[in-house]
């Protein structure tokens, strides 16, 4: 065994395609954004076409031969595959090219190490990387294996390392997962505390660097981190919008996805990933100047799918309208819903149509009714007040004389109490009925 570099920043990219593959150009393109997202120097690229795999390199063996003269060429110590390769795969490719070798969902992994900030990122990030690691362990060295012990006719091997690599990495992972689950705890305790406000529940959802973050920055000023650049953000982050004509609501920007996302990395992210399967209304955010965007949307519904966000009802939104000839939009189904908005995040093209969607979206008829409730009221009044559907008030010794001005849809999860606030209110916003 070869001693692995701790570091390693020179890459070689193997980008392995099969016959006829459309998306090749478009996927290996990607695939070097992301070796330079992670922070490699690419030094050389090497196209390898793969119509039945190797068990052995995965690549052919030509290929592995030639991929091994390109590394000692150009004195590369990483060589980064676009594809997940098996253990075996990967292990048999270190030993042949005399450097490190890292699939692609090694490098996603990768990224997300670099990019977590928040505690329950991190946490999400080891967890994947140790499930992942843990098809991996090989033996690199045996030296416990000399340790024997016992009387004559009862000796046998010591631990080996490999062993205690396992038990250490078991335990490691049942920690984390204890960890994750407090956190999730305190998740589902804040989201039922917005679920009570009946404040409605945006969140963005989109491929990698479509233009998520610096959308949520310009409709909520929320200063998050946002940069062209594959998954420049991967915690989520929940800000309030109040300047929507169906009153506040309350958006989230979530983590970006890209094409074959490992599924330990899904698995391990459902904590953050669960804003979107609460929401209201997704926000699917596509960059308009890629030709690819409506195969990435699917992607994108894929792993909506898998987290059981597939439901959700979707308003689309077409970002980046300013690198084409496209002008903001508000497009509709036969009934007048908006279905998609086409607009620019960083000229402000279209923002305003946006808040108009969302508004019409959310809020759906709006009811302008008076409504008197007593001063023991107070808790009432208050969840009004949150919602901002009280548009003027007045008070007295007989209690507060309100006008309220909200959708109907946000003020009817408030009149099911029961109690006799709540009756007052159901009968304040009850439509008219219709004359027989």
């Amino acid at each position: 065994m070869f001693e692995r570099e701790k570091k390693g920043e020179r890459a070689v990219v193997v980008l392995p395609h099969g016959r006829g593959d459309v998306d090749s150009a478009s996927r290996a393109d990607e695939f070097v954004e992301l070796v330079s997202s992670a922070g490699a120097e690419v030094l050389a690229r090497l196209d390898a076409r793969v119509d039945r795999p190797n068990p052995k390199f995965y690549i052919g063996s030509g290929k592995a031969d030639e991929l091994a003269e390109i590394v000692r060429g150009v004195e590369a110590d990483l060589v980064l595959v676009d594809h997940t390769l098996t253990p075996v795969q990967e292990r048999n490719l270190e030993a042949h090219l005399k450097a490190r070798v890292v699939d692609r969902a090694g490098l996603i992994l990768d990224i997300f190490a670099q990019r977590a900030r928040s505690h329950e990122g991190k946490l999400e990030v080891e967890l994947a990387q140790l499930k992942h690691l843990a098809t991996r362990l090989v033996r690199g060295w045996t030296h416990l294996d000399t340790q024997r012990g016992g009387a004559i006719g009862n000796r046998g091997p010591g631990e080996t390392q490999l062993e205690t690599d396992r038990r250490l990495l078991a335990a490691r992972v049942k920690m984390l997962t204890q960890r994750l689950a407090k956190v999730n705890t305190q998740r589902e305790q804040q989201r039922r505390a917005r679920l009570r406000n009946t404040v409605p529940r945006v969140a963005l959802v989109g491929y990698t660097n479509a233009g998520k973050s610096t959308l949520f920055n310009v409709i909520t000023t929320g200063g998050v981190y946002a940069a062209d650049q594959l998954f420049a953000t991967l915690d989520p982050t929940v800000r309030r919008i109040e300047d929507l004509s169906c009153g506040p609501a309350v958006i989230a920007d979530t983590v970006g996805f890209i094409r074959e996302l490992p599924h330990d990395l899904v698995a391990a992210f459902r904590a953050t990933l669960s804003e979107a399967r609460d929401a209201d209304l997704l926000l699917h955010v596509s960059d308009a100047a890629d030709d690819e965007r409506e195969l990435l949307a699917q992607v994108v519904n894929e792993v909506l799918a898998e987290i059981g966000a597939g439901d959700v009802p979707q308003l689309r939104v077409m970002n980046k309208i300013d690198l084409t000839d496209a002008e903001p939009s508000i497009q509709r189904d036969g009934e007048g819903v908006p279905q998609q908005v086409s607009l620019s995040a960083v000229t402000g093209q279209g923002l305003d149509l946006l808040r108009q969607a969302l508004g019409e979206r959310l809020g759906g008829e709006r009811v302008r009714v008076e409504l008197q409730l007593p001063l023991s009221a107070g808790r009432m009044h208050a969840r009004l007040t949150a919602l901002g559907a009280i548009a003027e008030e007045h008070v007295d010794a007989d209690g507060w004389q309100l006008r309220l001005d909200a959708p109907r849809s946000v003020l009817a999860p408030l009149a099911g109490s029961g109690d006799e606030a709540a009756r007052a209110l159901q009968a304040a916003i009850a439509p008219p009925q219709e004359p027989v």
